[in-house]
């Protein structure tokens, strides 16, 4: 094997500890948290796509767990930077992590991959630019990877809280 391999090989090997780790922090600090709010629910950890992913999942319903999504996802955005910032503190590094509860985000990836794809096929058959209603970060990241996806390039326009996704016909 080459240096170079051998060099790649450790470096991926460091993030995936690297991620790991924040995955380790996020998960200690949100046991702590559902402790205090004397919530039920178990804490799942993963790498994708290069960041840090931690689910906070119910046996139940997990109607208890609808507290922290909050009315569409605020409350989960909120606890996702809560979670970074408490990753931040220990590791000295800035989090990408990602967060679910109850499977909140993966609900609503599939639901904004579909309105990516339908956006897509709609700038394909007119040859206009199709405008999309202003959406978080992450809902724009999503519909942005179903537009590439579909084979179409997209923008996001606008200011936050209005920054919204324009799928740009061939």
């Amino acid at each position: 094997m080459t240096e170079g391999t051998t060099s790649a090989a450790a470096e991926g090997a460091d993030t995936l500890t690297r991620l790991e780790q924040e995955g380790e922090i996020a998960a200690d600090y949100l046991e702590g948290l559902l402790d205090i709010a004397d919530l039920d629910g178990d804490i799942d950890m993963d790498v994708e796509a290069d960041r840090a992913s931690v689910s906070i999942i119910s046996d139940t319903a997990g109607r208890d767990l609808q507290k922290l999504v909050g009315r569409d996802g605020e409350v989960l955005e909120a606890l996702q930077e809560l979670t970074r910032l408490a990753v931040h503190r220990e590791t000295g590094d800035r989090s990408r992590l990602m967060l679910d509860v109850a499977g909140y985000r993966a609900k609503k990836r599939a639901e904004l991959s579909e309105l990516g794809a339908k956006a897509a096929a709609e700038a394909k058959s007119t040859g206009e630019p199709v405008k999309l209603k202003p959406m978080t970060p992450f809902e724009r990241k999503v519909v942005h990877d179903a537009v590439k996806s579909a084979g179409l390039r997209s923008e996001s326009e606008g200011e936050e809280p209005q920054r919204f996704v324009v799928v740009l016909p061939n």
